[in-house]
């Protein structure tokens, strides 16, 4: 009776051991936003070169042919209202970037990350900012990272971005800095795209775009 009891105990204590290991290691993947709702999306702010005098228009919706997705939509200008107080020297730019940045995201477990989109032919321009222990969240040199994401038009697809394709930018620079990205602190995370961006093959110029979502997430690739 005492060696049954000594046996179950040591067999309920390895298999408690064992779920405490999966509970410390991170999940393979982990899904950062989903875009079905109107409360997914207003988790999102959606920006234009209107602001400063631009004529480009942007929204971001649930879809309403596709119940899992939302739509990143709207006009690229590169016309100037001429009645607007600010002048630009360039136009044609539009965006969309978490609201909120309460909470920081933590990637370090991650290498890479995926998007489920549909896309136009257009080149998007997918963004990262993170809160740098070094230089501080007030130097917004060094905390914007950028990459290029492409999809092919009108076709679902999964477009894998590794986390060290994302280059660190000033006002769509790229800044020439031995510099790391600070995994650990992401604080927010962005979509864009202008009447410039893209190789030859790509849609460029003004014109209507339209870009569905229905997640993003971080993954560990297979490798």
């Amino acid at each position: 009776m005492l060696r049954k009891f000594l046996q179950s105990s040591v067999q309920a204590t390895r298999r408690a051991f064992a779920w405490n290991l999966q509970d410390l290691s991170p999940p393979a993947e982990q899904v950062l936003f989903k875009f079905a709702t109107t409360k997914d999306v207003s988790q999102w702010d959606v920006y234009s070169d209107a602001v400063y005098g631009g004529l480009s228009t942007a929204t971001l919706k649930p879809s309403e042919n596709n119940g899992e997705a939302g739509v990143f939509s709207g006009t690229l200008s590169i016309e100037l209202d001429d009645r607007a107080p600010l002048r630009l020297k360039k136009s044609g730019f539009t965006g969309m970037r978490t609201a909120e940045e309460k909470h920081n995201l933590d990637l370090e477990p991650y290498d890479t990350l995926a998007f489920k989109v549909k896309g136009d032919g257009r080149v998007y321009i997918s963004s990262l900012r993170t809160e740098n222990w070094v230089m501080g969240p007030v130097d917004a040199k060094f905390n914007q990272w950028q990459a290029f994401l492409f999809a092919p038009k009108d076709e679902w697809c999964t477009v894998k971005i590794p986390l060290n394709r994302f280059l660190p930018t000033w006002r769509g620079k790229i800044l020439n800095v031995n510099h790391e990205m600070n995994l650990a602190r992401i604080t927010g995370l962005g979509i864009s795209t202008t009447v410039e961006v893209g190789p030859e093959e790509a849609v460029t110029g003004p014109g209507e775009f339209r870009l569905e979502l229905e997640w993003i997430k971080a993954i560990k690739s297979e490798s």
